[in-house]
Parts: C-alpha cells; structure tokens; sequence
C-alpha cells in the first residue's frame, strides 16, 4: 500500500454572479397543472434553487478536456433503458495518459485505474448555495416562481412545422451564488502547477456557460470576489495570501505571482 502524504490545501472562495439567466436542471417531480417542463434543481429543505458543485466541477472537467484535446475513452451511460443519452469523457488508462493530461491527477480518475496513479484526485468543489441578498432581492421583486423566472420557448418541427411550446425555469440573470468553496490538496511539490490549472478551468467555464441551455443565451457566469488561503504543513496551519476579493480576470493576472506565494509558503511548513 502507498503512503499518501498531504502537504497542504490551498482553499479558493467567492462567488458566481450570473450575467446571463441559469438553467440548472432538476427532477420534474409529479406531473401537474402548472408544474414547469424544464424546473431548476433546489434545495429540498429551503426551495431555493443551488449550483450543485458536481454541475461546475463536470463542466470544467468537460471543458479542460476539449482545450487538452484529452482523448475521449470512457464511455457513461446516462441510465436510459435504450442506450441512448450516453456521453463520453476522458479518463487515463495508462500512466502516461495520466501524466500527459492535468485534467487526471486534478479531476480524478474512475475506480478501476491501475497502481501507477500517484494520489487522489486534487480538487473537491462544494454545493453554492443562493447568497442572502440575492434571496432578498428575488423575493421582493416577485418572480413568477419562488426565487425563478419561467421562459416560454417552442420546439418546431423540420418536418411538419409543428410547435410545441415548452417552459424553462431559470433564475434571473444578476442572481449571486454563493459561498464559492474550491479546495485544492497538495500531495506532490509539482502539485502547486496544477494550481494555475485550476485557474484556466474556471476561465473556460466563464468563456462557455455553465447549466444548460447555454447555446440559447443561459448560464454565462462570472467568479467575483475570489480569496485565496493555504493550510499548510502538519500542524495544518492557515496562511492568508494577498489575493483578495478579486474577479477571476484580476488574479489570472497575477497567476505566476500567486502560485510563487503557494511555492514559497508550503516550503516553510
């Protein structure tokens, strides 16, 4: 058995302000009078509509790929009884696929991978939850659901020009998610690198969109106020960095600076 050794966690927080409505998907529930086509997932305690962390996680997963052009070799079965729905994604089968694409050691990699696999995967992303004053906000505006707007669209079709018109729950464009919990463990001294990975995964979400829908107009999101801290060495100490309540933009510009503050801090512990 390896011994796996965690040489600190560097701990990304903020918030996700939607520049574009979001669609989120959630279970249609009973079908009834009134009940949206297409409804948001929710929190089933408040009713409030969330960002699950494994929707922004998927989708910058999804995104690194492409950018890495990581060969796609996994095929998942979405659960459809006809074999249909099913999407494919990268995952190493080998050591140098693992050591080729950063997409591996930072995401993860499935259950079946062989010994050559260095650590667990990096990166854990949280629920975000709706941010107080955006839950004021919508509630004193009245939207046409509890904290969501609907938008009526109409699927045509090709052949008989038929339309069938359809309602998306989305929640309204200006909405803040958040806290943002981002935590990256070190378990390598090269592990800093990956870091700046994380970083370009945040930039490819930003540039595409994050929910569904986002070829319609929805999910175009943008990471606000983004604070960095490390908790280092085995007394798992917290150092604040000076990289604070930044846009994503703002601290991709000062990325070399940063991952050299990561560098030089963790090797004080």
């Amino acid at each position: 058995m390896k011994n796996v050794q965690l040489l600190g966690r560097i701990v990304i927080g903020g918030q996700i302000f939607t520049k574009t409505a979001l669609h989120i998907g959630g279970s249609p529930g009973a079908l009834a009078i009134g009940n949206v086509d297409m409804p948001v997932i929710r929190d089933t305690r408040t009713n409030q509509p969330y960002i699950p962390g494994s929707s922004l996680k998927g989708k910058m997963r999804s995104q690194s790929e492409k950018l890495l052009n990581a060969p796609q070799n996994t095929e998942i079965n979405r659960g459809k009884p006809d074999g249909g729905g099913r999407v494919a994604m990268h995952t190493a089968k080998s050591k140098e696929e693992y050591q080729t694409y950063w997409v591996n050691p930072l995401f993860g990699v499935t259950g079946d991978a062989g010994d050559w696999v260095n650590a667990p995967n990096r990166l854990i992303v949280r629920d975000i939850p709706l941010d107080e004053k955006s839950r004021a906000e919508l509630i004193s505006i009245k939207t046409d659901l509890p904290f969501t707007e609907v938008k009526w669209e109409a699927a045509i079709d090709r052949v008989t020009s038929a339309a069938t018109p359809r309602q998306i729950e989305r929640v309204p464009a200006g909405a803040v998610f958040g806290p943002l919990e981002l935590v990256l463990s070190l378990y390598l001294p090269d592990d800093v690198k990956l870091l700046g990975s994380l970083l370009t995964a945040l930039q490819l979400v930003e540039d595409d969109y994050l929910g569904g829908q986002g070829s319609r107009g929805s999910g175009k999101v943008e990471f606000r106020q983004l604070t960095v801290q490390l908790r280092r060495g085995e007394d798992y100490t917290t150092v604040d960095a000076p990289f604070k309540e930044l846009t994503l933009a703002q601290l991709l510009e000062q990325k070399s600076q940063l991952l050299e503050w990561v560098k030089n801090n963790l090797a004080q512990s």
